[in-house]
């Protein structure tokens, strides 16, 4: 049997009470949010109202330095207070792999260096992968914790990795397989527990903004740094990222760029500096003279000093429009509320899950317990393969994707909070048709 090609669009349901504010999406049924989720149109229009506003105003001028000051210090305050740290701790990026790639490449592992402790290795996002991989081509040492079915790891085994030779620990916060959320918390007790010294990335990109605001507190996580971006849960633009660093962990953390905005030329700030922060620090001096017509005479290099945090970690400019559009974004999804979030999360999902465990030849790769997964749910239709399941059912104007868990592909539906129980069964009557 094939699923039937027919390009009528079906019916999404009854309306959320969000509707209106994803309106332009039309009849299109959208599933994907654990990859890019759709924006609410007030952040869309957010960005425009800045982007006329910042030319308006002249974009190197005082009245925008001041408008992107304030918009970025406004991300930062609202962010800390999802993930509950000091706004100074929150590094605006534009990616989750920003934030994987500056500890990989800043904290300064060699082959003389601690190790890596790893979930599940080819299991894992290649986000956050890639990165720790090409760190043992320098000869770091990199463990991997073995998996379950669901993505999950014993604790036993990460207890018995925190050696010596344990310097940081990786992993993420939910799995973008299966959804698995894991056991974070209790983790970050074991690696202080067990190993003095040791830091702990976690990855947070299939989390914040999708699962309840006190399971994303990082002081009850105990991660030194945690990567997420604003483009997935949160609904903000893509080119959007956030990046935690506690203040005690940033300060073996060396920056990977530099520029006006990170740093000073002898503790004081560069003319073309549009950072917001200009305090330095760890600067030295060196003798330097000019003459009269104002030529040079240095007989030494400067010395640079470094900006306090977060501008330390944050060379070059900023995608300004993108701190305006996640900005209303974070107002919006706080003002809905991220635990009534969570909750019509886990309902969405829950309808999913029930019935695609009825049809006969599904498989589903999710954990039972709803309390232990996000609103991802991946399965496979027996006999027609991921790809075709997913393309033919954009056709029909519902979005899904295909992900994989190690090498078994398969099909993932992710919705949040704008979607309904009616695109639900808008769903399962197509894949009834296979």
């Amino acid at each position: 049997m094939s699923l039937d090609d027919s390009t009528a669009r079906p019916a999404g349901g009854a309306k959320s009470d969000f509707a209106d504010d994803f309106a332009y999406t039309g009849d299109r049924i959208y599933l994907n949010s654990a990859s890019v989720s759709v924006m609410p149109e007030p952040s869309i229009d957010a960005m425009r109202d800045f982007l006329i506003e910042y030319n308006s105003a002249g974009p190197d001028s005082a009245v925008s330095k001041e408008l992107v000051t304030k918009k970025i210090q406004n991300v930062r305050s609202m962010i800390s207070k999802i993930i509950t740290c000091s706004p100074d701790e929150v590094v605006l990026t534009q990616s989750t792999t920003d934030g994987v790639n500056m500890v990989a490449s800043g904290l300064g592992l060699g082959a003389d260096a601690a190790g890596v402790i790893i979930r599940g290795m080819e299991h894992e996002h290649h986000a956050n992968l890639y990165p720790w991989l090409r760190l043992a081509e320098r000869g770091v040492r990199i463990r991997s914790l073995g998996i379950d079915r669901d993505g999950l790891f014993e604790m036993g085994q990460l207890a018995s990795l925190l050696d010596g030779h344990a310097g940081l620990v990786v992993l993420s916060h939910a799995l973008y397989n299966t959804g698995a959320i894991l056991p974070v918390e209790e983790a970050g007790g074991v690696i202080r527990e067990r190993a003095d010294g040791c830091r702990f990335f976690l990855d947070a990109a299939q989390t914040i903004g999708c699962i309840d605001p006190a399971d994303c507190d990082v002081s009850r996580i105990g991660c030194d740094y945690m990567s997420f971006n604003g483009s997935k849960w949160l609904c903000g633009p893509m080119g959007t990222g956030l990046f935690y660093c506690s203040r005690e962990a940033g300060r073996t953390l060396d920056p990977i760029m530099i520029g006006g905005e990170s740093a000073t030329l002898d503790g004081h700030d560069a003319c073309c500096s549009s950072g917001e922060g200009s305090n330095g620090r760890d600067s030295s001096s060196s003798s330097s003279s000019s003459s009269n017509d104002g030529s040079s005479n240095d007989t030494a290099p400067r010395r640079l000093a470094l900006k306090d945090a977060p501008d330390r970690f944050q060379a070059g400019f900023r995608n300004y429009a993108g701190v305006a559009g996640l900005e209303a974004s974070l107002e919006y999804v706080t003002g809905v509320g991220l635990g009534r979030i969570r909750a019509i999360n886990r309902n969405l999902a829950g309808l999913l899950y029930d019935e695609l465990s009825r049809m006969p030849g599904v498989a589903v790769y999710v954990p039972d317990d709803p309390a232990r997964r996000t609103s991802i749910i991946s399965f496979n239709i027996g006999g027609t393969s991921p790809g075709q399941v997913v393309e033919r059912l954009a056709r029909r104007g519902i979005i899904l994707a295909v992900r994989s868990q190690g090498s078994l592909e398969h099909v993932r539906a992710s919705p949040h909070f704008f979607n309904t129980e009616g695109e639900m069964h808008a769903l399962l009557d197509a894949l009834k048709r296979l």
